[in-house]
Parts: C-alpha cells; structure tokens; sequence
C-alpha cells in the first residue's frame, strides 16, 4: 500500500509576545492511500494545528511533509492553493456554504477554480449530489436544507474534484446523533470506494468509524494501537 501523506518530526510554534507556545512537538505519522484515520484529542491537544498543516493551511516551524509525493515545505501560496484545490478536500463543521448559491452551485466552486468548464461542471454537480442522496435538492439554498443535508453537500462539493485526501473537522459537531450517524456511515461508503479520510474529533465514539486512531495530547502523538475494521 502507498503512502499518500508522510510527516517527519513536524514542529509548530507560536510567539506570542516573549512566549513561545509549541502547539505541535515532533510529530511524526504516516497515512497510506486508501485509509480511514480518526485524529482524536481534546481542545487545546494541537489537533485543529495539525489539520492546518495537513490541508496546508498553515507551514509548520521545521519538520518535513510529503503529500503526494510532493514535498510541501518550501512551497509558495500560490503552489499551496493548487493543492487545497486539487489534492484536499475540507468538511467542516459548520458547513461553509454559500447561503446565496444553490446546493448545485456550491458543489461546483472549487471545480469552477480547477478550471472545469461550465458544461462538466454542472455534469459533475448533479452525479455527485444524487451521489449523496440529493439529487431532488440540487437547487435548493443551504436555508432551505437541514443540517444533515447540508452537510451531504459540503460533502459532495469537497468530492468533486477527486482529491487525494477527504479532510474532516468534527463533520458531527453541528449535527444531532441520529444524522450525524448517517454522515459518518456515508464516511465509511465513499472510504469502501477507495478514498483516503482523515477525521479530526474530540469524541472517541466518533473517532472509532475509522480503522486507524492516532491520539494527540499536548501537541504530541501516538497510535493507540486499536484498528476499527467496519467495513
């Protein structure tokens, strides 16, 4: 099995005023193509910094990261919006749609910035939206969904363009047990397909949908050795 994501000795440190705040301390994790990993820790555990650096928001102090076979130290905006655009996926807990745009809409934006013609474009939006279980939803606003179903598109707009990685922040959060349980077995569907998640969670319960769990506490990491096969 391939790697698609490579840390090495990942460092991540804040000044603030004379302080130096290290949020993330020498991490070190590989995810191979195809894998289903839960990152769990609690608030201020350096989680949300890791999930940065993953979706290449943010650089780390020192520490290598190949993603692709890309090396990503060194890269430039420019460079690093090509990859948030081509090779990550985000899905946020709070959705991040445009209220004023159609759910199909939504769904062809980062394919819009790919360059997709407008044709393929809505082409890829109504496969991907039935895909999710929205096909008669297509143009309807995010106001006239429910959360659940917003969330299917964010889903659905995060995989349109086929990216390397599916990145999750608490997907969950904003949801109430029961849809949010439909959203994770939904996880697990586009996993089967060969997709690589990686799902960030305060919440073991949730944390335990993917087959591989990396616990982070205090900036620093370790596996805890429990393999989830659900599949």
């Amino acid at each position: 099995m391939s790697k698609i994501l490579d840390m090495k000795n990942i460092t991540k440190i804040y000044e603030m005023g004379s302080e130096k705040v290290v949020a993330l301390d020498n991490v070190s994790i590989s995810i191979n193509t195809g894998e289903f990993v839960t990152i769990l820790g609690p608030s201020g555990s350096g989680k949300s910094t890791l999930m940065n650096i993953i979706g290449c928001l943010d650089t780390p102090t020192k520490g290598e990261y190949i993603l692709s076979d890309k090396k990503v130290a060194g890269l430039n905006e420019k460079e690093l919006a090509n990859i948030r655009n081509k090779e990550i996926g985000f899905i946020f807990q709070s959705f991040q749609l445009l209220p004023k745009l159609t759910a199909a809409k939504n769904v062809e934006l980062p394919l819009i910035y790919a360059g997709v013609n407008l044709n393929r474009r809505k082409e890829i939006s109504r496969e991907i939206l039935s895909k999710v279980g929205l096909g008669d939803k297509a143009n309807n606003l995010p106001t006239q969904l429910s959360g659940g179903q917003q969330q299917r598109v964010a889903i659905a707009r995060a995989i349109s363009t086929e990216p390397s990685i599916l990145l999750a922040d608490e997907p969950t959060g904003a949801l109430d047990q029961e849809t949010g349980i439909k959203i994770l077995e939904l996880f697990k569907e586009l996993n089967k397909e060969g997709r690589t998640i990686i799902m960030i969670t305060h919440d073991k319960s949730i944390a335990q949908y993917g087959d591989r769990i990396l616990n982070i506490v205090d900036g620093k990491i370790t596996e805890s050795g429990e393999f989830y096969d659900k599949r």
